[in-house]
């Protein structure tokens, strides 16, 4: 994990604050409206990129973790989100909505260095990130409609066509990117400069969209920044209760230390980018949606990279790094 990929926490905080200034004091947050979609598509192009569809045969060699990965993530996850919304948030639709956006997301990207640092299987969890991605794009409408009730206020096909933009698009551009760089460039050139490039560009990408929006929506921000504080208590209540369950749910199944840790990590992640995503373009008259997704990675990642240290030291039987990778 690089100097930037450590500090991600930091920079989207800075991110908001100075868009939140420019909002207030200039004219010039008008343009945000402009540039918070395509900046969020192009990062979500750079983090699909770095997707190998062909490692989900992988899947086949922890069945257990995976059954698991997949109960906890869209079973127990929806409860999870839907009890803290509706016990937390009752009397805050925006709030609610933002939250069960967030929290029924599982991680594509970032769980992958944390599980690493937390000495887990990461190829395993590499495995998983496109059975993540393609759940999500099924899956995230329907929850999203049944979970929110009255909250979600939106028509399914404008909910179904955000998905569709800003998972299905990006998704389908990266896919004819690693095509096309396969086989004019190589695996190698691929792995070795496609792969760090898009890397490199998420933080910067995902910085400049919080910039936008926060510069647009300023005004919005100021009226209701008091409320966002309401969103402290779900969370913290979610990034306790997953790591602990993960915790306990693999030790009743008997999984090897780094699987442990890979489950752990992979119901504790969730997928703040695209959830930012879909908020702003299936919500565009409801902001405060998408402005209670940028709290999320701000407490996600700092308690992730605890969490990492944490399961690292309670495994210290943890298996070497040739099991953790992905043969071939």
């Amino acid at each position: 994990m690089n100097l930037v990929e450590r500090l991600q926490s930091v920079f989207v905080a800075a991110a908001a604050l100075t868009g939140l200034a420019v909002g207030l004091l200039t004219p010039v947050g008008e343009v945000g409206e402009y540039v918070v979609i395509p900046a969020l598509l192009v990062m979500l192009v750079a983090i699909f990129v770095q997707v190998d569809a062909t490692q989900v045969s992988e899947v086949r060699r922890a069945k257990s973790l995976v059954a698991a990965s997949l109960v906890l993530n869209y079973l127990f996850t929806p409860a999870v989100a839907w009890a803290l919304g509706a016990g937390l948030l009752g009397d805050q639709p925006d709030l609610r909505i933002g939250l069960l956006l967030l929290l029924m997301t599982p991680c594509t990207d970032w769980y992958l260095v944390f599980t690493g640092v937390a000495k887990g299987h990461t190829g395993i969890a590499t495995a998983l990130l496109p059975v993540n991605l393609v759940l999500q794009l099924l899956l995230l409408p329907v929850y999203v409609l049944l979970l929110g009730g009255e909250a979600a206020m939106v028509d399914p096909g404008t909910l179904a066509e955000a998905v569709l933009l800003m998972l299905l698009t990006p998704l389908v551009a990266a896919f004819l990117i690693r095509w096309v760089t396969r086989r004019t460039k190589g695996a190698q050139w691929q792995e070795q400069t496609l792969n760090r490039l898009a890397g490199r560009l998420v933080v910067p990408l995902l910085c400049l969209a919080v910039f936008a929006m926060f510069a647009w929506q300023a005004p919005v921000v100021a009226e209701h920044g008091t409320e966002l504080v309401l969103l402290l208590p779900a969370l913290a209540g979610f990034f306790i209760i997953l790591p602990l369950v993960a915790t306990v749910v693999s030790k009743l199944m008997g999984l090897p230390g780094a699987q442990r840790v890979t489950l752990t990590m992979v119901t504790t992640a969730r997928n703040s980018p695209i959830a930012l995503g879909i908020a702003v373009a299936a919500f565009p008259d409801r902001p405060l949606i998408a402005v209670a997704l940028v709290v999320g990675p701000l407490i996600e990642l700092p308690v992730l990279a605890v969490l990492a240290q944490i399961v690292r030291y309670k495994e210290p039987g943890l298996q070497g790094s040739a099991d953790r990778r992905i043969e071939g």
